[in-house]
């Protein structure tokens, strides 16, 4: 069983993925050309740097059971489960907030349960302490030899992992841009890039403290700053789950634009803040700019899309 587990080939993954030009004006017009790189087609069940972050994190773990942290409506979650139930391996979800324990599943966490995750439900307090001895070493006691991966399954391993996104790109040139939460693909991408390029980060969270996990990342993963990377935290709106009509309006009229699917928390994101960065000039007439597509909607699962004002 540990055998067959390690074999992530099996699962056929979409490597490298597709990189598709689009013809859209607001780039155009100020001589720059956009690219976007198709990590969304990589699998189906584990999509864009879902994969490209767990795959080395289960080879790891050796088929032991993989425990790992998320929110009630969280991708990293679905994804952790979905790669327990296709390779065989245990997997336990620790999940913020124990006032659900007693409620119906929603559609994400019920996904997790079909795909054979055991979620045990923690309240905030406990969670937001979940990297301390004290409470690693309480569910370890709880649920036995697991491996553990982080929130979003940023690490060293998956930051080494995401360098293959950055070497896939050495071709396209210019910027290469990735809209970021826990910052292990931003850490690996930008290592994994050419000379002569930059990766841009566009986190859809606030609060200012992406830079200091990227440089942290970095360090664990390849022992200091490699690859040229910055980010622009402009374009969260208010904060991770949380949209605006604006940017749902923007989203809407990209899908219609290009024919792709825009997921609504990462991506469209992203989309937004390159757009208007287009149009302030930020890019160099005659280059290129490279989206970064790492997830694709899941309207039954993404959970309530907050207004901006909301707390």
């Amino acid at each position: 069983m540990r055998d067959e587990a390690l074999d992530l080939s099996r699962l056929r993954p979409a490597l490298p993925s597709p990189l598709q030009p689009v013809e859209d004006e607001r780039f155009a017009r100020h001589g720059v050309t956009l690219l976007l790189k198709r990590d969304d087609l990589i699998h189906p069940d584990l999509p864009g740097n879902k994969w490209r972050k767990l795959a080395p994190n289960i080879r790891a773990a050796a088929g032991r059971t993989v425990l790992t942290f998320g929110g009630a409506y969280s991708n990293h979650l679905r994804a952790t489960a979905a790669a327990g139930r296709l390779l065989g391996f245990p997997t336990v979800g620790v999940v913020r907030g124990d006032e659900l324990a007693g409620r119906p599943l929603n559609p994400s966490l019920a996904r997790c349960a079909a795909d054979g995750m055991r979620l045990h439900f923690v309240d905030r307090a406990t969670y937001r302490a979940k990297t301390t001895p004290g409470v690693l070493d309480g569910l370890l006691s709880l649920f036995g030899e697991c491996a553990v991966v982080p929130e979003g399954g940023s690490n060293a391993l998956a930051a080494r992992g995401c360098t293959e996104l950055g070497r896939e790109l050495r071709d396209a040139g210019g910027t290469v841009a990735v809209a970021c939460g826990t910052g292990g693909t931003l850490a690996g991408l930008a290592a994994g890039l050419g000379p002569g390029q930059r990766a841009l980060g566009v986190p859809v969270l606030r609060g200012g403290f992406l830079a200091g996990a990227v440089r942290g990342l970095q360090q664990e993963a390849f022992g200091g700053p490699t690859g040229r990377w910055s980010l622009d935290e402009r374009f969260h709106f208010g904060g991770y789950a949380r949209t605006t009509p604006e940017l749902h309006a923007f989203a809407d009229a990209f899908e219609d634009r290009h024919g792709l699917p825009v997921e609504r928390l990462y991506v469209a994101k992203l989309l937004y803040g390159l757009t208007v960065l287009a149009g302030e000039g930020a890019f160099t007439p005659g280059s290129t700019v490279t989206a970064v597509i790492t997830g694709r909607p899941a309207p039954e699962a993404d959970g309530p899309q907050l207004p901006s004002d909301s707390r």
